[in-house]
């Protein structure tokens, strides 16, 4: 496991594999230069008729219909262009949702508090399931409070280099915290078109010598 110094919080720890792991290099630049961030590419469907979803998020946490067409408008000539996939698909690009994965060293910390559910590559403890609490994330470990059986309520730490998935479970308290959090960014979105809107616009600058 590399030094967390040497990872940045923001690079995706979860990562795909195959031809779906080919999207995802194609894609992911281009993304970030729109100001997206890649959460997850899937591949789902038969063979001979595959879907492929792109999952991503605005950094500001909102993630709106014009969004999707954003995003689809500039992978669709990309994946024309360098053909990953040689059957017939459809492109689908969607929010993280409410429930959503957590893909980032850094989405621990930014949903702490909030409950997870957490599947290792491999054994730990003779477990490869969790589900609990997260308290965040340090020293390449998921800090996590669950409850075991016959000890009670434990923290543990999960290394992040053998996380399979890990996903927030949907309750009352995370929906409102998701609510608060898009009013928050929407607003955050409002006022400063508002401020660009109110700059006094320059005057022309004049030709004209004095006498």
């Amino acid at each position: 496991m590399g030094n967390q110094d040497e990872v940045s919080l923001d690079d995706r720890f979860i990562k795909e594999s195959g031809r779906a792991a080919q999207i995802a290099e194609i894609i992911e630049p281009s993304l970030a230069d729109l100001g997206y961030r890649l959460i997850r590419v899937q591949l789902m469907g038969r063979e001979d008729k595959q879907t492929v979803q792109i999952m991503a998020e605005r950094s500001d946490g909102e993630f709106a219909i014009e969004d999707c067409e954003t995003i689809s408008r500039q992978i669709s000539p990309l994946l024309d262009a360098f053909d990953p996939i040689d059957e017939a698909y459809q492109l689908e690009v969607s929010s993280a949702g409410i429930d959503r994965p957590l893909v980032r060293r850094s989405d621990f910390d930014n949903w702490a508090g909030y409950e997870v559910k957490i599947e290792l590559e491999e054994l730990l403890d003779g477990r490869r399931r969790f589900r609990g609490i997260i308290e965040g994330f340090t020293d390449g470990e998921i800090r996590l409070e669950v409850d075991l059986d016959q000890i009670g309520r434990q923290v543990l730490g999960l290394p992040v280099a053998i996380v399979e998935s890990a996903r927030l479970v949907l309750t009352d308290d995370l929906i409102r915290e998701s609510l608060r959090r898009s009013k928050k960014a929407q607003a955050a979105s409002t006022s400063e078109i508002e401020m660009q809107s109110e700059e006094p616009a320059l005057a022309p600058a004049s030709n004209e010598k004095e006498d």
